[in-house]
């Protein structure tokens, strides 16, 4: 479940703000999937409340937002990705580089430091 993006909120999400900077357009929508790096989730007060600035248009969902439904399987699907990222038995590919090290996923591996 997301929040609020507006400050001090901790409203539950249930819209998308988006701008459209070509067209002087702030778009409130249903609640994304996924939060998107350019865009802002909104409680039901912030969203339905939300003004533009002077020459900006405004377009809004008509109708009632509604909370997002999570399903058994987003839990049980998030609980598999868990299992399975622990797993100690799992395959780890160290790709080298150039000076010693490699990389991880998202880890760097530095070589040992020479004693020198």
């Amino acid at each position: 479940m997301r929040r609020c993006s507006r400050t001090g909120c901790t409203e539950l999400a249930v819209a998308t703000l988006t701008y459209v900077y070509a067209d002087s357009t702030a778009v409130v929508g249903p609640l994304a999937t996924q939060a998107e790096p350019h865009s802002y989730d909104l409680c039901t007060g912030h969203a339905h409340n939300l003004t533009a600035p002077r020459g900006w248009e405004v377009v809004r969902f008509e109708g009632e937002f509604a909370q997002p439904q999570h399903s058994g399987e987003d839990l049980t699907a998030l609980a598999d990705a868990v299992r399975e990222a622990g797993r100690v038995d799992r395959p780890v590919e160290v790709v080298a580089r150039p000076g010693g090290t490699g990389r991880r996923g998202h880890l760097r591996v530095l070589p040992t430091p020479e004693d020198g």
